[in-house]
């Protein structure tokens, strides 16, 4: 599955557009980790735990839209953007979204500005 934030994969053509695809997941923050951050916020820092958290948040939605856009038959999602939200009090939900398209690579060889 190519990946792009761009609206077109480099060096393809889209030849279908054929739906928007997303992906979410819901995470609450653990009580360990929020203790450990209260105490990171007081000297300062990076609070690793939940930048942990929000890594395995982006993978796991992530895959949750490459899901959506393989069983539509898509060999490529474009427009890619990521959203947060708070959900409760110590949830937020991370929302990635874009368009699943079928991509075929260009065939037209443009020449080469470096070539003497």
């Amino acid at each position: 599955m190519q990946l792009s934030n761009l609206e077109s994969v480099p060096a393809h053509h889209i030849i279908k557009q054929i739906d928007v695809v997303y992906g979410s997941t819901v995470r609450s923050k653990h009580a360990g980790r929020d203790f450990m951050a209260g105490l990171k916020n007081i000297v300062g820092g990076e609070l690793k735990g939940y930048t942990e958290l929000l890594e395995e948040s982006r993978q796991e939605a992530m895959s949750r839209m490459i899901e959506k856009a393989r069983g539509l038959g898509a060999n490529a999602i474009v427009g890619i953007r990521f959203s947060t939200s708070n959900i409760a009090q110590g949830a937020s939900e991370l929302f990635v979204y874009g368009t699943a398209v079928i991509v075929e690579p260009n065939t037209v060889k443009l020449p080469d500005p470096f070539a003497k």
